[in-house]
């Protein structure tokens, strides 16, 4: 017989277990603490629009009553940012983005038409001419050929890895960094459970060689995108000072990896060669592959990135084997989205709170000097994110002496400081969201114990590379 707990026993047993609120409850209140911020948010908003009709009569407080509605909004929108969502809401980056820029204009911090001016067509239209081509190599099979056939020819572990490291890294350089990993994650994925592998190193790999290869140019992510557009630093010089570091930080992408997960690659099996179907169009490969090799040349040979960009990926639009719907399809129109209102927040914040004390004050911390300026926009981005974090180092950065240099700072320094957590950059997201797809979990920490060490390796051979 099984011995049943007395009455007494059970009572006994109850006093014990502690009491704590249900689950439901507990899930409950970020949401009501999310709406309420909302709430508050757009009630100062609200208040700046109606305050110069009510308190007409004193212009000053109009003035303050503006002020104060910019900083909440753009506090606001850069904690929404930092979280990437509004709990007890379904809205993403690009939404919180759209409504502080709305707010920005409602307040009257910023008015309308200077914030249709704020926004930066170069920026814009760079990013939606990548975005094409790259849809266009993706559509062909192009990622697919390449990668499939490396992975075949490997071998071993070790050079596996430094295969994916190499593809991603030299992808990402030259076309946008988060579309790289688009591509690559759930073809790696595939590829290393076919040959038995354990898929997490060569996906760390993936991502951690995206935020390093993107480092080398104008075109290589988001942020470097929009620092080309503000700085008009020459392609060709952005490369020439910035690809030394990218390529060495591939090498220690592979030897961090590596040592990390020494149990893959330690006893250096040979790899069982997996046939994959693969469909690919060579007539669309040729294509994009020359539409590619003339938007780089054309890049290198000192033509405006955003005119060219946009116009390559036009006229990769016409053809008769792909329908313009499934190109518009592969765009990130929340990213172009996101970049928008971000510039309308950003240049509102600007126009309402930028004081010539607040730019003293800033002054006061040198960021003349390289060493400092990499530091705050290393830590500024794992903050908020690198392409919030660019934006808000624009206005104090302009006034700096050596212009180049510090932008090229910025855009190392917020680049490879991407690689420190799962959150540091859109790519790494992407590629654990892949992973998670197929069941294969890469958790914080398995993230961090690579991701961290290797950001502080590579953070300091940028910094030290442009200090001297």
């Amino acid at each position: 017989m099984r011995d049943t707990p007395t009455p007494s026993t059970a009572a006994v047993t109850r006093e014990k277990q502690p009491k704590t609120a249900p689950p439901s409850r507990r899930r409950r209140w970020p949401a009501v603490v999310g709406i309420a911020l909302v709430v508050l948010v757009i009630a100062a908003a609200l208040i700046a629009a109606v305050a110069p009709g009510v308190l007409s009569a004193s212009p000053r407080l109009d003035a303050d009553t503006q002020k104060i509605a910019a900083g909440i909004i753009f506090a606001a929108s850069y904690l929404a940012l930092a979280l990437g969502k509004i709990p007890g809401l379904s809205i993403d980056r690009a939404g919180v983005a759209l409504v502080g820029a709305c707010l920005m204009v409602v307040s009257g911090a910023l008015p309308l038409e200077d914030a249709v001016r704020a926004i930066d067509p170069d920026t814009i239209a760079l990013l939606l001419g990548m975005m094409i081509v790259v849809a266009g190599l993706r559509l062909s099979g192009a990622f697919v050929a390449v990668t499939a056939w490396a992975m075949r020819h490997a071998g071993k572990p070790l050079v596996l890895l430094c295969a994916v490291t190499a593809i991603s890294g030299l992808f990402s350089a030259f076309l946008v960094n988060d579309a790289i990993c688009l591509v690559l994650a759930p073809l790696v994925l595939e590829l290393t459970l076919r040959m038995g592998r354990d898929p997490k190193p060569y996906l760390l790999a993936v991502a951690m060689a995206s935020n390093v290869g993107s480092t080398a140019t104008i075109t290589g992510n988001p942020q470097n995108i929009m620092i080309g557009s503000f700085s008009r630093i020459p392609y060709t010089h952005f490369v020439l000072t910035l690809g030394p570091v990218a390529l060495v930080g591939l090498l220690f992408t592979v030897a961090v990896v590596a040592l990390f997960h020494r149990r893959e690659f330690a006893a250096g099996h040979r790899l069982t060669a997996v046939k994959t179907k693969i469909r690919v169009n060579r007539a669309l490969v040729a294509r994009a592959l020359v539409a590619t090799a003339v938007m780089v040349a054309a890049f290198f040979a000192g033509q405006p990135p955003a005119k060219t960009a946009i116009v390559i990926g036009s006229l990769l639009l016409l053809t008769r084997r792909v329908k313009s719907e499934r190109i518009y399809a592969e765009i990130d129109w929340s990213l172009l989205l996101m970049f928008a209102g971000l510039f309308i927040i950003v240049a509102g914040a600007q126009h309402a709170l930028l004081t010539p004390d607040l730019i003293a004050a800033v002054g006061r911390l040198h960021l003349d000097q390289v060493p400092i300026l990499s530091a705050v926009t290393a830590v500024l981005s794992n903050l908020v994110s690198n392409v919030p974090a660019v934006l808000m180092m624009r206005p104090f950065v302009d006034g700096l002496p050596s212009h180049d240099t510090a932008w090229l700072t910025i855009a190392m320094a917020s680049t490879l400081a991407g690689n420190f957590t799962i959150l540091g950059s859109i790519a790494n997201l992407i590629v654990v969201q892949k992973a998670a797809a197929r069941g294969v979990v890469i958790g914080f920490w398995d993230y961090f114990r690579v991701g961290a060490p290797l950001t502080v390796i590579t953070l300091a051979l940028g910094t030290w590379w442009m200090w001297l």
